[in-house]
């Protein structure tokens, strides 16, 4: 018997990164999941790398920036395993720029997906949760939700309205057995940086100088790995946390502690 046997999940961007490797924790927890994501190829393949650990998985095509996105995925959780017990609400993009510098755009898509997904995704599955007796929200914040940060204003603004959004929705539903917390992740390495030329490298030797350097401000002195930051969210979506909520889970190396 695994931590959640038994459950249904939905992991929101789930193709990669922190939301895949949640979706195989849980998984291999011995929890049903239903993953999410805009590129349906990856998508496909990891709904295949889940059913081999033994449980059912259902794969959904996504942009959590869109209501109707939103209700979509819901609906398919309800239709194929008629509950939902956990919801980590983990897509989001990272943008750059300062008050002066962000255009109209890229704020409006930071938030749309960021904020306004997270808000609308649970404000789908509450209504479930309820009428099954309880639940657990948990979404996917940044160290950037409790401290500033430079020349990344319109995520900064994000995650720091996911940690509110967080102990608001905490209180709101504490009586109904909801718990609602949020991980927050450092710097975390994460394939995206490689698909985008995040760090300039020719060789595996240069790659892993580049990552040691960019990661010295660190007190731990590395960057998180996916694998850890899931671990956290394991906790937080188990009965391990059954008296934890409203609560902001900094998972960033010290990053946060000077």
């Amino acid at each position: 018997m695994g931590k959640l046997t038994g459950k249904v999940a939905i992991i929101t961007g789930a193709t990669s990164g922190i939301g895949k490797a949640t979706a195989l924790l849980f998984a291999g927890e011995g929890a049903d999941v239903v993953i999410t994501g805009r590129r349906a190829e990856l998508g496909k393949a990891v709904e295949a790398e889940i059913r081999q650990k033994g449980v059912r998985c259902v794969f959904v095509e996504a942009d959590h920036s869109k209501a109707d996105d939103c209700s979509r995925v819901v609906e398919r959780t309800l239709a194929e395993f008629s509950r939902v017990d956990i919801l980590f609400n983990n897509a989001g993009i990272v943008t750059k720029g300062t008050a002066e510098t962000t255009s109209d755009d890229v704020w409006d898509e930071t938030l749309a997906v960021n904020v306004t997904g997270v808000w609308r995704m649970s404000k789908l599955v509450i209504p479930h949760m309820k009428k099954q007796g309880g639940g657990v929200i948990v979404n996917n914040g940044s160290d950037w939700s409790v401290v500033g940060g430079r020349d990344a204003f319109p995520y900064v603004v994000s995650k720091g309205a996911v940690g509110l959004m967080t102990k608001a929705m905490a209180l709101d539903f504490a009586r109904d057995n909801i718990r609602v917390n949020a991980v927050c992740p450092g710097d975390t390495f994460v394939d995206r940086w490689l698909e985008k030329g995040y760090f300039e490298y020719s060789d595996p030797v240069s790659l892993e100088k580049a990552v040691k350097d960019a990661s010295a401000y660190l007190p731990m002195g590395r960057f998180g790995k996916p694998e850890e930051i899931a671990s956290a969210v394991l906790f937080l979506a188990s009965d391990d946390s059954s008296f934890v909520t409203g609560h902001l889970l900094l998972v960033d190396g010290g990053h946060t502690a000077g």
